[in-house]
Order: C-alpha cells, then structure tokens, then sequence
C-alpha cells in the first residue's frame, strides 16, 4: 500500500514537473517573440538616427556634444550581443534619452524645426516610437506571465532545475519624465 501511495507522489511530482517545464518554455518563447517584434522597430530607430543627426548637424554646428553622444549611444545599444534582451533594454533607456535631446534642439532652433528632411524623420521617428510602444505593451505582458509563473507555485519549485529565465520589463526610464534642458551657455 505505501509502495501505491509513494508510486502515487512520484508520478504526480512528473506530472507537475513536465507541466512547469512546458509552461516554461512557452513563456520564454512569447517572451523572445515578444522582442522580436521590438527588434524589428529597434533596428528601423538606429538607421533612422544617422540621417537625423547629419540632418541637425546643419543647422545646430556647436551642439557637437549632444549629436556625439546621440551616436554614442546608438552604437553602444547596436552592440548588445544578440538575445541579451535585459542589457538590451539598459542600452534602449540611453538611447531613448539621447534622442530627446535632438528633439529639444528642434525646438531652440527654428529653422530648424521648419526643415522638411527634418520634419520628416521626426516623423518617421514618431511612427517607429508608437510601434515600440504597442510592442513594448505586448513585451511587458509577456515578461510578467513569465516572471510571475516563475515566482509562484508550482514553476518556483522547478524553476533552478528547469532553466527558468527571468526578464526585466520595459519601461520608460526615468529620465524619460523629465524635460531636457538645453544651455546654450
């Protein structure tokens, strides 16, 4: 009888194990899938940003501080080493905050701000940022589905065995709230 009952606990011990396993890997690939789609908006922002920073460079000759670090961070974002989606999500933060001060320099500088090329890549620029935002949407439900099971019973027993991963959010960084000064000083 006891032989039944110890058969009994290990088969349903399997059971659950194979079911976290499974929902694991499920919401790692959402979640991968999740950033592929911001990937593709990503890789549209860093083309983009080159044609943007010649275009200000025109008009904005000793704002050469803020277009370098524009480029610095695009390239330090560029070189993320593929499926690092959390160190990806540190690099798009400076990136997102170097792009505003672009935008900053639109606006001190009015013709500038009436340049067609100009206007158009902040356009463009603007499109991308929404499709980041719907797919960043997407991303972060898919992470807390992830990180949820991950935290909780049953996946937290089996979560060292089963390679369970745990991504970060993507959120506006906190910078992203304030408005950027610009001195001309």
């Amino acid at each position: 009888m006891i032989i039944y009952i110890l058969l009994g606990i290990i088969v349903l011990l399997g059971v659950l194990m194979v079911s976290a396993f499974n929902r694991f890997a499920k919401n790692r690939n959402l979640v991968k899938d999740a950033w592929g789609n911001i990937d593709v908006a990503l890789k549209r922002r860093y083309d983009l940003i080159p044609n943007l920073v010649e275009t200000v460079k025109g008009y904005a000759t000793h704002e050469k501080e803020t277009l370098e670090k524009v480029i610095q961070a695009r390239n330090t974002a560029m070189q993320v080493p593929e499926g690092d989606i959390n160190a990806q999500i540190k690099a798009e933060s400076q990136l997102q905050h170097s792009l505003r001060s672009i935008f900053a320099l639109g606006e001190a500088y009015p013709d500038l701000k009436a340049n067609t090329n100009f206007l158009d890549l902040q356009a463009k620029l603007s499109e991308i940022e929404e499709n980041l935002e719907r797919s960043r949407r997407y991303y972060n439900g898919t992470v807390r589905e992830n990180n949820t099971y991950g935290e909780s019973l049953p996946g937290a027993l089996f979560a060292g065995m089963l390679r369970y991963q745990h991504f970060d959010f993507f959120e506006a960084d906190a910078g992203s709230r304030e408005n950027v000064k610009v001195d001309f000083s």
